[in-house]
């Protein structure tokens, strides 16, 4: 397996499309605009009310139609869990909302092989910290590293979410806003 890691990137001018509440899905075709236009990437937004975790079950629909026929058996469903992780760490670690983004590049075949490339932004500026497992039996107060055989807390709701990320993703990190900042990820449509 490849050590992926994370990219950390200081802020950028550069803002991203605010998406609508139902959430949007287009596939550029180039025939909107100028002659020198080129054509819009696959893409797909939402955005995302504070708190709102039943929005997770739409936007993984919503990636889902973007991917229909997209990359090797398996990788549609890693961008949904990937996806699935970080729309809930910005709904329970912030109270303003998220923006979620997913796009395909790649040129014509971007909606079959491209890359995909997806952005969940918030608005609170401290950065996600990975996290071990908690590791080591549980002393008499609860408290972890109390000597004796190691476990890893199974038992565990979360902690793990970037976990993933940094597992499964191409490539991944966090990129700075005026506001707030986006954490993103990327996967390639065959497995490295």
């Amino acid at each position: 397996m490849n050590r992926r890691t994370a990219h950390w990137t200081g802020a950028e001018r550069r803002e991203g499309r605010e998406g609508s509440a139902e959430g949007t899905a287009t596939e550029g075709s180039g025939e909107s605009g100028a002659a020198t236009q080129a054509p819009q990437a696959p893409h797909w937004e939402r955005r995302l009310r504070g708190k709102d975790l039943a929005a997770v079950h739409d936007v993984r629909a919503g990636l889902r139609a973007l991917l229909a026929r997209w990359g090797a058996p398996g990788r549609a469903d890693t961008a949904e869990l990937l996806v699935s992780e970080l729309v809930t760490n910005a709904l329970v670690h912030t109270d303003g909302g998220a923006v979620v983004t997913a796009r395909l590049t790649g040129g014509p075949a971007a909606s079959v092989k491209g890359r995909l490339r997806v952005e969940v932004r918030d608005f609170l500026a401290r950065h996600p910290t990975l996290r071990a497992p908690a590791i080591g039996p549980r002393g008499r107060n609860g408290e972890r590293g109390g000597g004796g055989e190691a476990d890893v807390d199974t038992a565990a709701t979360s902690g793990r979410g970037l976990l993933l990320v940094h597992a499964l993703a191409d490539g991944w990190g966090v990129r700075t806003h005026g506001v707030g900042k986006s954490v993103w990820f990327e996967l390639d449509a065959q497995e490295p």
